[in-house]
């Protein structure tokens, strides 16, 4: 893979959170000239206060108040297998779990999200292995361990059962701690998570051309970091383990709960027949596919994914009914013929 399709794929893969591909950057230099110039376990040691940036941020784009991800006053730690986790706890209301997207991705890529949740719900906001304050532990990366990861911090927030909502990666973990645990997931909001094949993703990552796309995102992030050093090591590990990542009927098929699949229609990471097909595999499902929106859809067009979400999450449980299954998707899905309507 050429080094402009690796930060491209990286960026707009799911990965986190910049709109390189809307951009229409190619380069690291290009998208350089075009961006704005440990304590004890439960106890968030002070970090240097800056304002926080999600990757890529424009530098006219409105990001929450709450510097989510570096808000010592709401910040815990809970040792997860060989990890230690951080997370942070806001309102009070039924409990919401939000995670993030992967490799360039963080909570306040997601806070007009969370702005909204913490009115009504307690959100426990996670940093997953390896991003900002959580360390990466040594054990091979598996969504397995994402999952217990996800209930180590429910655990420790005192949280018996949970809505969650995620973004990419996130989403992923999210299906697999319902998988793992389906009597403490009550419901999932997925964002940019469909099917997934093998080799979907090039496992080649050269991490120190990343890093000049967005040198300040990433300057500001090694300093939250408790094993900076090791970060370069963890993507190239990272990238191995999303090439080698398949996601199909063995997870959908597990998962109880409801599930509101939210993709956006540009969407390259998650391409909307990925999530039509996840929609037709899961037992209770429903999908929204929002229009002029990339991945991170959430930035794009928030109004719609927002009015998908609220009542999603309001609703009562016994009024989440799967939307109905149609015939001919399951003709088509099977045939592997998508271009052929006739």
């Amino acid at each position: 893979m050429k080094k402009h399709s690796q930060l491209k794929w990286l960026a707009s893969l799911a990965l986190g959170a910049g709109v390189l591909a809307a951009y229409g950057i190619h380069d690291a230099q290009a998208a350089y000239a075009a961006l704005p110039a440990d304590g004890t376990a439960g106890v968030v040691e002070q970090k240097e206060a800056q304002p926080l940036r999600w990757f890529t941020e424009k530098a006219d784009a409105v990001g929450s108040s709450t510097p989510y991800g570096n808000n010592e006053k709401a910040g815990h730690y809970v040792q997860s297998g060989d990890a230690r986790l951080y997370y942070e706890v806001y309102g009070k209301g039924t409990p919401v779990v939000v995670l993030h997207g992967g490799g360039v991705g963080t909570p306040y890529e997601m806070g007009c999200i969370i702005d909204e949740l913490r009115k009504n719900h307690e959100v426990i906001v996670m940093l997953t292995r390896g991003h900002g304050r959580s360390e990466i532990g040594h054990s091979p990366l598996t969504y397995k361990q994402k999952g217990e990861d996800v209930l180590a911090v429910m655990d420790a927030a005192h949280v018996k059962k949970a809505m969650i909502v995620g973004f990419s990666d996130g989403a992923y973990s999210a299906y697999e701690t319902a998988v793992l645990a389906p009597e403490r997931v009550e419901r999932i909001a997925a964002i940019g998570a469909g099917t997934l094949r093998k080799g979907y993703f090039s496992a080649d990552i050269d991490v120190e051309a990343l890093e000049k796309v967005d040198p300040a995102f990433f300057a500001q992030q090694k300093k939250l970091m408790p094993e900076p050093e090791r970060w370069g090591s963890f993507m190239k590990d990272y990238m191995k383990f999303w090439n080698g990542m398949e996601v199909g009927k063995e997870t959908f098929g597990k998962i109880e709960c409801p599930v509101l699949l939210i993709a956006g229609d540009e969407d390259d990471h998650a391409p909307m027949v990925t999530m039509v097909e996840a929609a037709d595999l899961l037992k209770n499902g429903r999908l929204l596919i929002v229009p002029k929106a990339w991945h991170t859809a959430f930035l794009d067009n928030f109004p719609v994914v927002w009015a998908g979400i609220e009542p999603f999450l309001d609703a009562k449980e016994s009024d989440l009914l799967p939307s109905k299954k149609v015939a001919y998707n399951d003709k088509i899905l099977e045939s592997g013929n998508l271009g052929d309507n006739h």
